[in-house]
């Protein structure tokens, strides 16, 4: 659901690195790096095997003025680590509720980068939230104590589809409140 036109997506920085909006020049780490079945299983909504013209779709999707949910890169250039180290987005919900999602290329796993760009978000806050929700398949308990460390709390056990694994999958429902 669009709430309001999206006038502007802002680079939030961090530490290690910024998190910037998707450019059309990112469709080759972006394919690569989703065409891993592991990155793929860890979602809801990336197919494997990666099909033909999937990313270029993501990037027009991430881009467009009635996107319902904003998303970044996680660009390491300045701290030298690789221009493409994951992506995080927030999906806009009625009543100042947004949803977060992430996950981080193989290559950077352990490194604290998800909870680093998770924080990121929620001290950002660029939609203003009141609550942000989050889901992580119960296969995935790494991202749960991102989850977890960031000051969600528990909320209960759901199910959802996910794309590369053909059905729906247990998982573990976070809320964090803002105000």
């Amino acid at each position: 659901m669009l709430l309001d036109k999206i006038i502007e997506q802002p680079a939030i920085e961090t530490e290690r690195f910024v998190l910037r909006p998707v450019r059309k020049s990112d469709a080759g780490l972006l394919s690569l790096y989703t065409g891993d079945e592991r990155i793929a299983r860890g979602t809801r909504t990336i197919p494997h095997p990666l099909p033909p013209g999937a990313t270029e779709a993501f990037i027009s999707r991430a881009q467009a003025d009635d996107r319902a949910e904003d998303v970044w890169i996680m660009d390491g250039t300045r701290g030298d680590m690789g221009e493409m180290l994951g992506v995080i987005g927030l999906e806009r919900m009625d009543r100042n509720q947004s949803q977060i999602s992430y996950w981080v290329a193989p290559a950077y796993w352990n490194t604290g980068l998800a909870s680093e760009a998770v924080r990121a978000v929620i001290d950002a806050n660029p939609h203003n939230a009141r609550t942000i929700f989050a889901e992580v398949f119960q296969d995935n308990p790494a991202s749960a104590r991102v989850l977890t460390n960031a000051g969600f709390a528990y909320i209960g056990d759901a199910e959802a589809f996910s794309v590369a694994r053909g059905g729906t999958t247990a998982t573990w429902t976070y809320l964090l409140k803002l105000d």
